[in-house]
Parts: C-alpha cells; sequence; structure tokens
C-alpha cells in the first residue's frame, strides 16, 4: 500500500504516533482519581514538537497555560521553565497521552523549575532520566510550585527534588506553599548500576533512589499519590516522601506506598553535621497514608520538633528490621496516635519528650481488603479486632476523604458506625 508524502511525515515526527499504551500502567481502580485541573484562563500557547516545546518555555509570559498535544516528547536536554504563574498540561487531560522521555538527553535531569512562583506541571508523564525528574531549583527563589495528576517513571534518584538552599536569606527564599497532589511514582525493576553509573559500590551500592526529596520545605502538601515499586539495588533505598533540612508546617496525606524501600521519611540521621540544621522538620503532619512493605521502614521520625504521625495504616508482618514506625534521636513534642500498625511494635529510639498512645499493634491481615496488593480498607471482623479511635482535631476526614464518626475508627480508613453500604 502507498502512503502519501504528508502522512509519512506525520508519522515521522507526529508525537501522537508514539502515545503510550495506557493498559501497561500499575494502576488499581481504588487508587485515587484526581479532579479535573481548570481550564486556561489566561493565553494559550499550543505544542505539537519537542522544539515547540523548548520555545514555549522561552517565550512564555506570566498566566500563559503551555498545552501539549498528546503524544511522545523524546527530550534531548534538561527542560527549565523559569516565568512566573506558567502551567505546562497536556491539552487532552490524559496523563498516560503526554510523555517527555529522557532516554536520550545529554544531561540527567529532566524538567526543572528555577526563579520563579506560581509553576503548575499537571496531566503528563515524566520517564527514564538517571537523576532527577522534577527539579526544584529551591536555591534560585522557587516557590508555590504545583504537580499534579503526573506520572513519574523510571526516575532513577529522586522523581521530584528540592535542593539546599543558601544561608543568606534562606527564610525568605526557602520553597514555600509547593503542592504534589495525584501522582503515580513508579519503577519497572529496582535500581541497577547501569540505571545510574554514579551511584557505584564505594557511593551508595546503586541505593541512591526514592520519590520525593525536599530540603527548607514550608508549607508543602504532599497528597493523594502513589509510590510503587520505588527500590534500590539491595532495597536500601530512600523515602518516597523524605524531607529535611528544617522544613516546617507540612502535611502528608492520603498516599498510598507500595513495595518501596522505606515510606515516609521526616528526618535524616546522617544530615546534622556542619552547615546543617539539628531540627529537620518541625510542625509536620503525616496522617490517613497507606503503607504496605517497606523493608527500611515504614514511617521515621529522625530529628524532629512538634510533629504528628495519625492514624496511618502500615503493614508489613515479616518487615526485616522490624521498623514499621521508628522514632530516634531527637523528637520533641511527637505525637503518634491512632495508627494501625500490621506487624512489628514501634520502635522507639529516642528519649524525647513524646506522647505515643492508642496506636494498635497486631496482625490485622484478614481484616484488609487486599494486602498483597495494598489495599489496606478494613472489609471484614474489623469491630472484633480494630479498637476505637481518639477523636483528634487533626484527623477530619480518612484516606478517601469520607468523614469520621464521632467515634473514629484506628488507621487510615473510617468504617461508619451505621453504614449505608458497609463493605463486605
Amino acid at each position: 500500500m502507498k502512503v502519501s508524502i504528508a502522512l509519512s511525515l506525520f508519522l515521522i515526527f507526529s508525537p501522537a504516533f508514539f502515545a503510550s499504551n495506557s493498559s501497561s500502567l500499575p494502576m488499581q481502580d481504588w487508587f485515587p482519581k484526581a479532579p479535573p485541573i481548570p481550564q486556561p484562563n489566561g493565553d494559550i500557547i499550543h505544542v505539537e514538537t519537542v522544539p515547540e516545546l523548548f520555545q514555549a518555555a522561552e517565550t512564555a509570559r506570566p498566566n500563559d497555560t503551555i498545552l501539549l498535544t498528546d503524544g511522545l516528547y523524546k527530550m534531548p536536554r534538561y527542560f527549565e521553565l523559569h516565568t512566573d504563574n506558567v502551567t505546562l498540561r497536556s491539552a487532552s487531560g490524559n496523563r498516560e497521552k503526554v510523555i517527555l522521555d529522557g532516554s536520550e538527553s545529554q544531561h540527567g535531569e529532566l524538567v526543572g523549575v528555577s526563579r520563579c512562583s506560581g509553576v503548575t506541571i499537571a496531566d503528563l508523564t515524566i520517564q527514564n532520566i538517571q537523576w532527577n525528574g522534577f527539579k526544584i531549583n529551591s536555591d534560585t527563589n522557587v516557590q508555590n510550585v504545583t504537580i499534579y495528576n503526573c506520572i513519574i517513571h523510571n526516575i532513577w534518584q529522586r522523581g521530584v527534588k528540592g535542593v539546599r538552599v543558601p544561608e543568606e536569606n534562606r527564610n525568605e527564599t526557602r520553597p514555600h506553599d509547593c503542592k504534589i497532589q495525584y501522582c503515580l511514582f513508579y519503577n519497572d525493576h529496582a535500581k541497577r548500576f547501569e540505571d545510574d553509573p554514579r551511584d557505584t559500590p564505594e557511593n551508595f551500592n546503586g541505593n541512591y533512589i526514592g520519590g520525593i526529596d525536599a530540603m527548607y520545605a514550608k508549607r508543602w502538601t504532599i497528597s493523594d499519590n502513589v509510590f510503587l515499586g520505588i527500590q534500590g539495588r539491595t532495597r536500601e533505598g530512600r523515602g518516597c516522601v523524605f524531607l529535611w533540612h528544617h522544613g516546617e508546617d507540612c502535611i502528608v496525606e492520603r498516599n498510598i506506598i507500595i513495595d518501596c524501600d522505606l515510606g515516609v521519611a521526616l528526618g535524616n540521621s546522617s544530615g546534622i553535621g556542619e552547615g546543617m540544621s539539628r531540627v529537620h522538620c518541625t510542625n509536620f503532619i503525616v496522617r490517613n497514608n497507606f503503607i504496605t512493605r517497606t523493608p527500611e521502614t515504614g514511617i521515621l521520625a529522625d530529628y524532629t520538633k512538634d510533629c504528628k504521625i495519625l492514624n496511618n495504616t502500615i503493614y508489613d508482618p515479616a518487615n526485616r528490621l522490624q521498623r514499621l514506625i521508628r522514632i530516634v534521636h531527637d523528637n520533641d513534642g511527637l505525637a503518634v496516635m491512632n495508627n494501625l500498625v500490621s506487624g512489628p511494635p514501634i520502635r522507639i529510639e529516642s528519649d524525647s519528650r513524646m506522647d505515643i498512645r492508642h496506636n494498635q499493634i497486631g496482625d490485622f491481615t484478614s481484616t484488609f481488603a487486599d494486602p498483597t496488593n495494598g489495599n489496606l480498607h478494613l472489609v471484614r471482623d474489623f469491630e472484633n479486632l480494630i479498637h476505637p479511635a481518639l477523636r483528634l482535631a487533626d484527623v477530619e476526614d480518612d484516606i478517601d476523604g469520607d468523614a469520621r464518626d464521632e467515634n473514629p475508627t484506628i488507621g487510615a480508613d473510617e468504617v461508619p458506625e451505621n453504614p449505608i453500604n458497609p463493605r463486605n
């Protein structure tokens, strides 16, 4: 069959020709669904090719929206947004159909944000880069970044990285009010040496990998994300959510973490050297998360102050280090309440003043909907096994956004006292 010249050029150059097959995504029906973001209200820049994408980033003005046609965009180098209030998003709203791929990039980082405030990146996929997927260059005064409903796939150091902020004017320039919501972080396999040649046996032995890693974060919200298979070479990788270097007032909630090395890390044991803060996280809340099989640790509190770990459900009966919740070093004012821990008890390695109570530890495998696949919703016999929770002002709803009863359920999943449609 003859193909016209116009059609031949379309097949060669149109990104739509390379659109992904959504059936390969590791999705489950019960994962959080992102509400659509509002339609653009400023000027729109339509993009169909990689050169047009780079040009759009240079010419965009404040409040412009860059709309990407569905397809695979093979990125030749690092790409950066540096204009206030610019939005980068897929035209279709389907995050599986716009793919920024770094497999042929000359750089180790894929998408960056520098010297600006109010950037939104939504409804697209980034994949295949050695170091950082989304790079928040917080050493250049970046604020108010939103990463929404994106897929972060095969990123071999950090899916989202927020770097150290210089000491001069740090309180003014530190990254504040950023949001990472409804994103899917997943890798096809545990990290290998060939994925990141810098991560050598002499360095981190193939374990320098994590999901979100941010320093000096202030008023961040990390919510409704899914993390799957974020694993180091020997299963000693970093946190799916790793916040340190004097972060303040952040919320980590309603995330689902399955078969990753470390779930949520507030602080870093090695991070108190010269020039580093003695307190890594102040006034953080970690609540309503599902965490399944994290061999390093489920939730870590390490050099924190006045933080709260509330109503999380963690499942890992065979955890190799016996650390589903680990509390180590200084944690003055830490509150750990209403957590449902299916596996080893809370590991306390701290003499700080803390409030640790009303957590339930045991084997609740039969109570969960599908713990093998990370679904820790309560479905059977919960009344006989799961105690009522404390009523807490900081926990008004559950992992699904359902309101808590006056006599709430312990853990992340609220089961109504008199449900109209009881789970079975």
